[in-house]
């Protein structure tokens, strides 16, 4: 048996041999029968270089053009320049004001690595606690900022708040640019991009949130994620050069690490990418090699993330690994089958179910091996989002009502439609989804297709870089649709897909095709409204919202908050350097970047700890006794209470969202539901009762200082009880 095994052994792998030679014999067939470049007339290489050349420079002019816009709105804005610093920094609310602060102490310290080792091991933010900041709040961007001021000398030529603005603005370009160039490779022609840029700004209170918060991480992370998408299509495109291919393949390397350096989030984001990866991978066969080789970047950046981020355990149980690793397993168990067969068909379902089963399994085991934070208050959120769960928790509640975490207005969908952007991406999904499902049709029936598409063929949904981006925008959009803060996420690629799709021959002769259009000749025809079409859009956004943007650009606004100085100037001038305050998360992040006292709870959601720090000090807005504040207060080692007139007196538009209602529900004196018990308190509120003045209140707390929005009590240390 032996011995008559041997010969067939040695027939199949010659056989794969002459495949294989055929193989190479087609590739020199090929470059054959493809005529050389230097038979081109010289115009011709002329228009390229040109078409080229305006195409870099329209990219790189409306990335500089943006960054300028949004600096001169900035000032505009806040009438920045003549402002004094204190001034300037309340501008940056929330966690934006944690982040710029951290900046301030690296520029401060004696050297760069004393900087570091006092934000790793940092216990002057937060009270009774020892945190590092540089993992937890992910601030190697303000570690490679304060690195650039330094480093550069540009601590004698411009102030250390316009350095750090100007180098987010900065990434801004790029994200633009990045957006432009994604659209002119798909398109083929920069006339995409310039219509893709001019719907990015018109619609940015939908694309970006730099105007309210530039600190954020998103404003750092995603002009890195837009690089990556842009060499991830060029990579993708089945024409590109080997030289183009090393280009973007090392783009996309450095990219994906930069990416998922400056956001704790960004592994998530990858997840989805990895997910439309492998469907292309499914769909279109001759990109896998690509496709792996992209799986193997993001296997490569995890590590290298996970030990340059002081062994973030969060990647290491991350769903991106595990799918990843799922994917390459499933790669080694592939078997060659021949396409089109029933067998192949059979394949296709175990190998999907495969990848599927792998990368639930390896995630739970990953889980129960690698020590890790679990975001148990994510996963409650989740299910009370999505109606699986009630509670009466206020974090949890209070996370339900901010706007950014639900679901989409009537308002975003009307603005998009109002600049038009919103009807034309439909138009341009539908048609790539039809030809792309089209295509994956006849390739699941075995049917030959071309290995180059023509315009002539219109079939734009075979091309995997389309292919591609029509899951992604699919997937991005479905979450856009449940949490409306992700429309950040989602909104800019609407925009690029929409350009790109107005712009492009083939998706015109696509479409004439399904029509079967035969009294023009629709090749012509889907040359000239692939010009026409963007032409008069671009014509009717510029008269209609080109006036609006000069408006803003014209208009001297003015950031106006006296009683917010006075606060912060009053803390610098007369509390103690070793005092501690308490108050709402939102207000503590601003005490620390505007005086650095020690704060009791910082506007971080990302921490279990803090996140019980915020609700017990949010209890001196509920109807608690004065001795069960003041126990809250001390156990974490609290010298003044601020209370805000906002909060204790706010009258919320939404019914039940306001934070006395929260924590009204969450300590059981309202009603929340039927059946439950009504636990009647005998105390006022809080916030009230202790600016009257009267025992008990006046025995734990002293008024040091009051303007129309703040009230500041000191924790008396000796409690001294009057009749």
């Amino acid at each position: 048996m032996a011995e008559e095994e041997g010969p067939t052994v040695e027939l199949r792998q010659r056989r794969k041999l002459k495949s294989s030679e055929n193989k190479e014999s087609a590739k020199e067939e090929k470059i054959r029968d493809t005529p050389m470049p230097e038979r081109a007339p010289k115009h011709v290489l002329f228009q390229r270089f040109a078409k080229i050349f305006i195409g870099c420079l329209a990219a790189v002019t409306s990335g500089m053009m943006y960054a300028l816009y949004l600096s001169a709105y900035h000032e505009r804005k806040f009438w920045f320049s003549n402002r004094q610093e204190l001034e300037r920094e309340i501008t940056f609310q929330g966690d934006s004001a944690i982040y710029y602060s951290y900046y301030k102490d690296m520029l401060k310290a004696p050297s760069f690595e004393r900087g570091v080792y006092e934000l790793t091991h940092n216990n002057k933010t937060v009270s009774l606690k020892t945190i590092n900041a540089v993992q937890q709040m992910s601030l190697y961007p303000e570690l490679i900022a304060s690195v650039l001021y330094q480093a550069t000398g540009s601590n004698e030529i411009i102030e250390p708040v316009y350095f750090y603005i100007g180098i987010v603005f900065g990434l801004q370009g790029i994200y633009v640019t990045a957006l432009f160039v994604t659209s002119w490779l798909m398109s083929g022609t920069w006339l995409a991009g310039m219509l893709t840029v001019a719907w990015f700004i018109i619609n940015r209170v939908d694309t970006t949130r730099i105007e309210y918060s530039i600190p954020l991480r998103e404003n750092w992370a995603l002009p890195y994620f837009a690089c990556q998408i842009a060499a991830l299509t060029g990579y993708l495109k089945s024409n590109l050069n080997t030289y183009g291919e090393r280009f973007c393949y090392l783009l996309m390397s450095a990219s994906t690490y930069t990416f998922m350096m400056m956001w704790e989030y960004s592994h998530y984001l990858l997840f989805l990418q990895a997910i439309s990866l492998f469907l292309l991978d499914s769909f279109s066969l001759e990109q896998s090699e690509k496709v792996h080789e992209v799986y193997k970047i993001y296997i490569f950046s995890l590590f290298l993330g996970y030990l340059l981020q002081f062994e973030n355990s969060a990647l290491l149980v991350s769903p991106l690994l595990s799918l990843v690793v799922a994917l390459m397993l499933a790669k080694c168990l592939q078997l060659n089958v021949k396409k089109g067969t029933f067998i192949a068909k059979i394949m296709k379902v175990i190998n999907f179910y495969l990848v599927c089963t792998l990368t639930v399994t390896l995630n739970i085991i990953m889980k129960m091996f690698v020590p890790h934070k679990e975001n148990g208050h994510m996963l409650k959120f989740l299910e009370v989002k999505f109606g699986l769960n009630m509670t009466k928790n206020f974090t949890m509640n209070w996370l339900l009502c901010q706007e950014s975490l639900q679901a989409p207005s009537q308002d975003f969908f009307l603005r998009l439609t109002q600049s038009s952007l919103l009807p034309f991406y439909v138009l341009v999904l539908i048609i790539c989804f039809l030809s792309m499902m089209q295509v994956i049709f006849r390739r699941i029936n075995g049917k030959s297709l071309k290995e180059t598409i023509t315009l002539e063929d219109g079939r734009i949904g075979g091309r995997p870089e389309i292919i591609y981006h029509v899951i992604h925008t699919i997937l991005l959009g479905s979450l856009a649709m449940v949490i409306e803060g992700l429309k950040y996420l989602w909104t800019p690629y609407v925009c690029m897909l929409a350009a790109f799709g107005v712009c492009s021959p083939e998706l015109w002769m696509t479409l004439f095709k399904w029509l079967r259009l035969r009294t023009v000749h629709p090749v012509l025809l889907a040359l000239i409204l692939s010009m026409a079409v963007p032409t008069i859009i671009g014509l009717s956004l510029w008269k209609e919202f080109f006036p609006r943007l000069m408006t803003e650009l014209m208009e001297l606004q003015e950031f106006y908050d006296p009683d917010t100085v006075e606060l912060m100037t009053w803390i610098k001038r007369q509390a103690p350097v070793a005092a501690v305050f308490a108050g709402s998360p939102q207000l503590m992040g601003a005490i620390k970047l505007c005086t650095g006292w020690m704060v009791t709870s910082l506007p971080l959601y990302n921490d279990d700890d803090l996140l019980k720090r915020n609700e017990n000090i949010y209890q001196i807005y509920s109807k608690r006794s004065a001795e069960d504040i003041y126990k809250i207060l001390t156990s974490y080692k609290a010298n003044y209470l601020i209370v805000e007139d906002a909060i204790c007196n706010e009258v919320g538009t939404m019914r039940g969202c306001r934070v006395k209602d929260l924590l009204d529900i969450a300590n059981g004196h309202v009603v929340c539901e039927e059946g439950d018990k009504l636990t009647y308190s005998k105390y006022g509120r809080f916030c009230h009762e202790v600016k009257i003045n009267y025992s008990p209140y006046v025995n734990y707390f002293t008024r040091v200082y009051w303007n129309r929005s703040y009230f500041v009590y000191k924790i008396n240390t000796v409690i001294s009880f009057q009749s």
